[in-house]
């Protein structure tokens, strides 16, 4: 039997409670299949093995390390108790040599250990990740909880890291970081449905609120508070709590139906669109490319998402101006760019500041694979968003005027 994650003499062992869970196999869960995924360190009333559990699709395989040999036989009777369905498609072995390779892998337990002894698990479980499989973990995120596995996945994951999540609401709180320690083809990307994002907050059914949003409204409520204690008998108290509530409705995040029609390329975000044309960049290639660009007014929703199924393949920010979005030369403004690789070739989202905007927020590094429509960013109040197409590869169904929706909107097709 493989040491499981938490390894002896650390810190001590860290529970997942559901929403790490549901984070940690997100990866798994967002592939329609045929798939195959590895848990390690599990047992029977794991909230992890449940969400893997939850993540299957007919086809799908999942592999089970227990936590100890003497979770083996509870674990077997847990499986076989979920039902034939889950019991064709679950197997669990009693130590982590008799496993397969996976496309996802993921550890059940939280690191707590050693930079030395969270290297050397890691080695252990990335030998049993397929070409472009996704290694999943968690790391306690609070000063003093780990020996230096924290430092370690820090480290690996600006080497190879594809996606990072915090979730604050975890005693104590965790970072899951998702690994890919080899390329993953492009075309892997039109079978993900779009991830999970402990960063976009449920509210109600349809609507969420992205964690800027709580992050804004703490602050003004913040700011309340200091002005009733320094000056209690005046009322200036007032502004910044009344202003809680709107601004953090500004980091609204509704729920949004992506057409599945593959030909279809979505709006990138909620707007207006500015202007429809043909141009040349040399920065994205030789190619002349079709740009759409939507203008974002502080009432808009201003969560940005992928316009197709692509890979990551480049990140840059661009020096400028804040000139008003809606006009010509907020051209030159400051702008980040998010280059996706395609099957049908290069797509570019520029997030564009504006007069207000100033500050970007981009989730997506390089090498992660984004669905169409998946949330990878947002820009903080007016500003606007350029979507780029080969123009010799899709045709326009948006003009100037037209208002879209981000992730629903069809603004052009592929040819």
């Amino acid at each position: 039997m493989t040491e499981s994650p938490a390894v002896p003499g650390t810190p001590g062992h860290v529970r997942v409670g559901d929403q790490a869970a549901r984070c940690l196999t997100a990866e798994f869960a967002r592939h329609h299949g045929p798939k195959s995924g590895l848990l390690v360190g599990a047992t029977a009333d794991s909230a992890v093995l449940a969400a893997a559990i939850d993540g299957l699709f007919p086809g799908d395989t999942l592999t089970v390390v227990p936590a100890g040999s003497t979770d083996t036989d509870e674990l077997r009777a847990h499986v076989t108790a979920q039902g034939r369905w889950v019991a064709d498609r679950v197997r669990v072995v009693d130590a982590l040599a008799e496993a397969d390779p996976a496309d996802v892998v993921v550890s059940a337990v939280p690191f707590t250990g050693t930079v030395e002894q969270t290297r050397a698990t890691v080695e252990a479980l990335v030998k049993y990740l397929t070409e472009g499989g996704v290694l999943s973990v968690a790391v306690p995120a609070t000063p003093g909880r780990t020996a230096g596995a924290a430092v370690e996945f820090d480290r690996q994951a600006v080497l190879f890291g594809v996606g990072s999540d915090l979730i604050v609401r975890h005693r104590p709180p965790l970072r899951v970081h998702r690994l890919r320690y080899t390329p993953a083809p492009v075309t892997a990307a039109s079978r993900l449905a779009p991830a999970y994002r402990p960063s976009s907050v449920p509210l109600t059914r349809g609507m969420h609120l992205d964690s800027n949003g709580l992050a804004a409204a703490g602050i003004a409520l913040g700011l309340a508070g200091l002005a009733r204690l320094a000056r209690p008998r005046s009322r200036l108290w007032m502004l910044p709590a009344l202003a809680a509530a709107p601004v953090a409705a500004f980091f609204r995040d509704p729920e949004r139906d992506v057409p599945e029609d593959p030909a279809a390329i979505v709006a990138a975000a909620d707007g207006q669109v500015l202007s429809v044309q043909h141009l040349h960049d040399q920065r994205f290639g030789d190619g002349e490319f079709l740009r759409v660009a939507v203008f974002l007014s502080v009432l808009d929703v201003h969560v940005n998402r992928s316009p197709v199924a692509g890979k990551v393949v480049d990140y840059f920010v661009a020096d400028g101006g804040f000139a008003a979005a809606m006009r010509p030369d907020a051209e030159h403004n400051v702008a980040a760019y998010t280059v996706l690789d395609t099957d049908r070739g290069t797509v570019v989202v520029a997030q564009r500041t504006g007069l207000i905007a100033r500050r970007i927020v981009q989730r997506a590094p390089i090498g992660a694979l984004l669905a169409k429509g998946e949330r990878f960013g947002l820009i903080r109040f007016g500003s606007r968003t350029d979507v780029y197409l080969p123009a010799n590869a899709a045709d326009p169904l948006v003009a100037p005027g037209d208002k879209v929706v981000g992730g629903s909107t069809v603004i052009a097709r592929w040819r």
